[in-house]
Formats: C-alpha cells, structure tokens, sequence
C-alpha cells in the first residue's frame, strides 16, 4: 500500500477489455495507488513516455495499431519499446494475460518484463508483487539519484582542478626561467652552495610542473581528447635513452639500475613522449617512495603479439589490498617507514590510461617489504587493434540491431 504522507504511486494500466480494466483499477485503487489506463499499443507506449508512471501493468494481446506486431504480441512489444528508453528504462513491468505458454513467459522476459500474472490472477499476489517491485524500483531511483550526484561533484572537482592547475603552469613555467637564468649566473656570480640550492629548487619546481602535466594528460585521456603520435620503437634504445636522462637523478638518489632487453624483444608503435613519462612516472615512484637507495631492474621481452616490459625496485613495496588501488584517480597508499612525498595522485593513473590508450595494460605484483614489479605489455600495432576492436564493436552493434 502507498505510503502515508507522500504522493500515492501511479500504475499504467493496458488491456482493451473494459471488464479487466475495471477490475484492476479497483484492486489497485484499494490498495492506495492512482492509475492510468490506456486500451491499445500506441496509447500505452504514449501514456508511458508522457505520464511516466511507477509501474505498468500491460496485457499481452491488444490492438498493436503501427506498432508493426501482430495483436497477440502488442504488450512484448509496448515493454521492449518503454525499455528502451532512458526516460522510461527503470519503470517495472507486469504482464497480465490468458496466455499460459512457456514460450510467452520467455517472450516477456526477453522484452524486458519484470514480472507475469496469469489471468484470472490472485489479488493478494498483485498486490506483493505491486509493493514489491515498487520498492525495488524506489531502491533503484535512489541509487541512480545518488550516481548522478556523484558524477556532478566529481565534474565539478574536475573543472575546478583544471582551472587550477592551468592557473598554475605559467607562473611556474616563468619560475623556472628564473632559476635557469640564476644558475646559468645572468644575474651575477653565484657560489657553489647557492648554486646547489638553486639546482634544488629548480628539480622540485620540475617535478611540480611534471605533476600538472599529469593532471592536465589525465584529463584529455579521459575525454578522449588526445590523438596518439605512433612511430616504430626499440625496446632497448627506450630504456637505455631513460637510463641517460635519468643519469643524474639516479647518482644524486644513490639508485643503482640494471637493464635487460631479450633478444626477441620486438619493434613495437606506440607515442613516445607518452611512454615515455609512463616510465618516469614508475622510475620516479620507485626512487622517491623509499627511505633507503633503491636497485632498479628495467627488463623488455617479447609477449605475444607486442612487448613486455618490467620495472622492478626493491623499495618497501605495496600491500595486495591496495594493487588496484593505486590505479585510480587519486588513489594513494601510505605505507610505513616510507618519506612523505607529495603526490597528485595521478601519476599511476596516468600510467594506466595511456596504456590503456595504446591497447596494452599495466599491472602491479609486490609485497609489503618486498620491493614492487611493474609490468607494462603493449601490442606491436596499437592502430591495427584499434580497427580489429572498432570492427568488431560494430558488428556486434549491426547483430544486435538485427534482432528482435
């Protein structure tokens, strides 16, 4: 029965017997319901889309009108219909028929009923099965409700960070202007301590601009706003050309690194400025997030039909229940007996979406203590997935689109 102090529910009743219509109109109103009542297809499928009711109650077999079915299928088809579209896709559906079939309980079910009454029904059955769905579909509403104002809030937080960090980049960019200038000594002579100080300052405003550059990345990959530049790859040239740059990060974090390339490691497509800050997003987590000199081993070898590549540390290591954590948006692990580090957290995030982008994926094994592996497996062809998984979506949209 509808509750005390809020608007009574309203259920759209469709039967072209007048005999059944009055008949459910009365159980229902009983019951504390308001109804609506419509005697053919087209007039259901209107009455739905317009009303909006909280539940529809159809017979199977009425007049289908330009529905283009046969009458005894009107009701199947006036569900599929209010199923179909987002206005209408939660309102529960009852079918109420003399028919008896097994065929047309499937035939409903596939339609996308919720439920199947068998004429003359059972008062007392519809009405727990009225409540009942009614409730499902309250539950259903609310979780929706608070899905949208989640999504809201998270646009909100997006647009905002956005602004930020755009805000950002320019005063910074001239910053670091301003260091170069200084250390370069265009502003007088600078002694050896100042010069360490200014070197200093200058890699963490780096490290800052590399962490809106992230935040910005993150949010093109999102929106799906970023075009990959592919250009043919050697494994060992990228991880030898990363040990370069990172040359003298390593001696000033006292990180030793080793690097093994198999000899089947194969050419592989993939956008290199890209990949390659998804490595130095990894080396940077490993030589930042341990208290101790870190040993880095960056390894690449064939996989499949593309590359493998792995980038292990023996650095503190990252708990099991926090391995698909650290993936997400702002997803942080704070591990003790670590330095705190300032972290977007993004930089995984990153890592993952740009894999993701290129057709690969990213996955992490580690232990507490016990160091942590990253494994990055990227196919040869990226563009050729691209079309393999383009066609097949399509033809899995024309299959559906074909069946009834």
């Amino acid at each position: 029965m509808a509750d005390a102090g809020r608007n009574p529910e309203v259920i759209l009743v469709a039967d072209d017997i007048p005999a059944n219509v009055e008949l459910l109109l009365d159980q229902l109103n009983s019951l504390g319901y308001d109804t609506i009542t419509a005697v053919d297809g087209p007039s259901a499928v209107a009455a739905a889309f317009k009303q909006q009711p909280d539940l529809c109650i159809l017979d199977v077999a009425m007049p289908a009108g330009d529905l283009g079915v046969d009458d005894r299928s009107t009701g199947f088809e006036v569900c599929r219909r209010i199923k179909r579209d987002p206005r209408t896709s939660r309102i529960p559906v009852i079918f109420v028929t003399a028919l008896n079939d097994t065929s047309d309980r499937v035939r409903g079910i596939e339609a996308g009923g919720d439920d199947f009454l068998t004429k003359p029904h059972n008062r007392l059955v519809l009405g727990a099965r009225v409540r009942s769905l009614l409730k499902l579909k309250a539950v259903t509403d609310a979780l929706e409700d608070s899905l949208r104002k989640l999504r809201e809030l998270e646009k909100v937080r997006d647009d905002l960070m956005k602004m930020i960090v755009h805000d950002l980049k320019t005063p910074l960019t001239s910053v670091l202007a301003t260091l170069e200038m200084l250390s370069d000594g265009d502003f007088g002579q600078v002694s050896t301590p100042q010069k360490v100080a200014i070197g200093d300052a200058e890699s963490k405003s780096e490290d800052l601009l590399a962490l809106i550059d992230d935040i910005l990345e993150v949010a093109r990959i999102e929106e799906a706003n970023i075009t990959l530049t592919l250009a043919p790859m050697a494994p060992g040239a990228l991880l030898a050309e990363l040990v370069h740059e990172w040359g003298h990060r390593f001696q000033q974090e006292q990180t030793t690194v080793s690097v093994s390339v198999a000899d089947d490691a194969p050419i592989f497509a993939a956008d290199k400025g890209l990949i390659k800050r998804v490595f130095s997003n990894l080396i940077q987590n490993a030589v930042t997030h341990s208290s101790t000199a870190v040993h880095l081993e960056l390894s690449a070898r064939r996989a499949g039909h593309g590359v493998l590549f792995t980038v292990s540390d023996n650095g503190p290591g990252i708990p099991p229940e926090y391995h698909e954590i650290i993936f997400r948006k702002f997803g942080q692990v704070e591990v003790p007996r670590t330095p705190r580090t300032r972290s977007s957290g993004l930089g995984l995030t990153f890592c993952k979406l740009v894999v993701e982008r290129h057709r690969g994926r990213i996955w992490v094994k580690s232990a507490e203590g016990k160091g942590s592996s990253f494994y990055i497996e990227l196919p040869s062809d990226p563009a050729a997935m691209e079309i393999q998984v383009t066609g097949a979506q399509q033809a899995a949209a024309s299959g559906t689109g074909s069946t009834r």
